[in-house]
C-alpha cells in the first residue's frame, strides 16, 4: 500500500512540473516517469510488471486516457519470456523467479536500450562490466555475488533464444568474497539448545515453534523446507521426513525420535484449515500455512527469551553442520 501511495504521489508531482493536466493519464506519460527515477539512480522504482499493475489501477478509476490500453513493449515482451524460461526450463521458486528478474530488467535498461531502442544483439562484456561496478559500489559482495549468477541466467537465455550471437556469460567477472576472509560468527551446540528450551510448551504456539526449531536444529531444513512441509510428507511407520528442496528436489531424511514426539505434540493439539495439507499453520486467525520468514522470526523470539544474541535458520543449520 506505501509502494503505490508513493508511486501515485510521484506520478503527481511528475505531471504538475511537466505541466500536463491531471486526467486523463497517458500511459506514455507514466512509463517516462518511472524512466525519469530509474536514470536519476531512485531506489524502489517498479519495473515492467510493476508498472503494468500501477497501469491497471489507473483504468479501473478511469484515470486513464480512453482507448490508451497501454502496449507492452519490446521489453515487456522480453522479460515475460524470460519469466517463462526461469519457471518452465530452470524450475525456479517464485522469489527467485522476482530477483532475477527484476536484476535483468534493471541491466537490459541501463545498458540495452539506445534511444529508445532495445538493442539486445549490440551487448558486449563492456556493459557487463560496466554494469556491475556500479553494482559493486552500492551492494554488499554477498548481493554483488547473486547479480553475477542473474546476469549470467539472463544472457544463457538470451543466447539460447539466439538474441546474442556468443555465450556472454563467461565475460561475467566473478565477485571477490573469499571464504573464511573473516571470522564467521558460530552458535555453539549449548545456545542452539538454549534456544529451544526456551518454548513454552504449554501453549500452542510454543508447541509449533519448537517442532520447526528442532526441523533446523537437527535435520538442518532450510526456512522454505520447513514451511513447505505436508502431511503426506511424514511417514511415520518407517520413521522418515520428504524434504522439497531447490530446484523442485525432494530427499527423504530419517525422523529423530526427538523430532518425531515434537512434531506429534503440535500435531495433536493443531487446528484444521480446510484445503490445506500443511503440517505448520499460523495460530492467529485467519489460520493458513505459514510463511518461510515466520522460521526465521521463531528462532529470532528464542534468542530474546534466552538472552542470547540474536541468529537466524542458516546460523543454526551451521550450528549442526559443525556438530556433524
Amino acid at each position: 500500500v506505501r509502494a503505490l501511495l508513493r508511486s501515485v504521489s510521484q506520478l503527481g508531482v511528475w505531471l504538475q512540473e511537466q505541466g500536463k493536466p491531471s486526467a486523463p493519464i497517458d500511459p506514455a506519460d507514466v512509463r517516462e516517469m518511472f524512466a525519469a527515477r530509474r536514470r536519476l539512480g531512485r531506489h524502489g522504482v517498479p519495473g515492467g510488471p510493476g508498472i503494468d499493475r500501477f497501469l491497471t489501477f489507473l483504468i479501473e478509476r478511469g484515470l486513464l486516457a480512453q482507448g490508451a490500453a497501454p502496449e507492452p513493449s519490446p521489453l515487456q515482451v522480453l522479460m515475460t519470456s524470460f519469466r517463462d524460461w526461469m519457471v518452465r526450463e530452470r524450475g525456479l521458486a517464485p522469489g527467485t523467479v522476482t530477483r532475477y528478474e527484476r536484476t535483468a530488467e534493471r541491466f537490459l535498461t541501463e545498458q540495452a536500450l539506445r534511444g529508445g531502442v532495445l538493442d539486445v544483439a549490440g551487448l558486449s562484456g563492456a556493459d557487463l562490466n560496466a554494469f556491475l561496478l556500479r553494482e559493486c559500489a552500492r551492494v554488499s559482495a554477498g548481493s554483488a555475488k547473486g547479480r553475477v549468477a542473474e546476469l549470467r541466467a539472463l544472457l544463457r537465455f538470451l543466447y539460447l533464444e539466439g538474441l546474442i550471437p556468443l555465450q556472454l556469460g563467461g565475460a561475467v567477472p566473478p565477485v571477490g568474497g573469499w571464504r573464511l576472509a573473516t571470522i564467521p560468527p558460530l552458535v555453539s551446540a549449548q545456545e542452539v539448545q538454549r534456544v529451544v528450551d526456551s518454548c513454552d510448551t504449554a501453549s500452542t504456539v510454543g508447541v509449533r515453534d519448537r517442532a520447526i526449531m528442532l526441523l533446523v536444529a537437527r535435520l538442518g531444513l532450510r526456512s522454505v523446507e520447513v514451511a513447505r512441509l505436508e502431511l503426506d510428507d511424514l511417514d511415520w511407520r518407517h520413521g522418515e521426513l520428504m524434504v522439497r528442496g531447490k530446484g523442485r528436489r525432494e530427499d527423504r531424511l530419517p525422523l529423530p525420535t526427538e523430532v518425531g514426539e515434537a512434531l506429534s505434540a503440535y500435531l495433536t493439539g493443531r487446528g484444521r484449515v480446510p484445503g490445506s495439507r500443511r503440517v505448520f499453520l499460523t495460530c492467529r486467525a485467519p489460520s493458513g500455512p505459514i510463511r518461510a520468514d515466520l522460521v526465521n522470526d521463531v528462532i529470532e523470539r528464542g534468542c530474546k527469551r534466552s538472552g542470547l544474541a540474536q541468529f537466524g535458520p542458516h546460523r543454526m543449520r551451521h550450528a549442526l553442520a559443525g556438530e556433524l
